[in-house]
């Protein structure tokens, strides 16, 4: 039985660009959401429900220290993208192959002329 998305799955998650944009920006440190209001130039409520939307999904972390909240990446949640993309990969590589071909096969033709 297939399973229904919703926004605690990885992809759904994902999906909405500004929790992508939260992503880029926790990448590597750990940023309050004071700092991330500042960074985006979005309201601290906007962030705030992005951010409780990747938490819930398993991609951020949340540590709190007095009345601050600190977020960061837990880049291992974003593996099973990874493994889903990679199969297009190999697509994308014959694809690729077979265009180098063709332009090889045109480029002798145009030395024979």
């Amino acid at each position: 039985m297939p399973r229904t998305a919703n926004t605690y799955d990885t992809f759904t998650a994902i999906a909405e660009p500004k929790r992508r944009e939260l992503i880029e920006k926790l990448i590597g440190q750990e940023l309050s959401v004071n700092e991330l209001v500042q960074k985006t130039q979005w309201s601290q409520p906007m962030v705030s429900k992005h951010l409780s939307v990747l938490k819930a999904a398993g991609l951020v972390t949340e540590r709190r220290s007095g009345r601050h909240r600190f977020y960061s990446v837990r880049a291992e949640k974003l593996q099973p993208i990874q493994i889903w993309v990679r199969q297009f990969e190999r697509h994308w590589i014959r694809q690729f192959d077979q265009l180098d071909e063709y332009l090889s096969e045109i480029q002798k033709k145009d030395e024979i002329r």
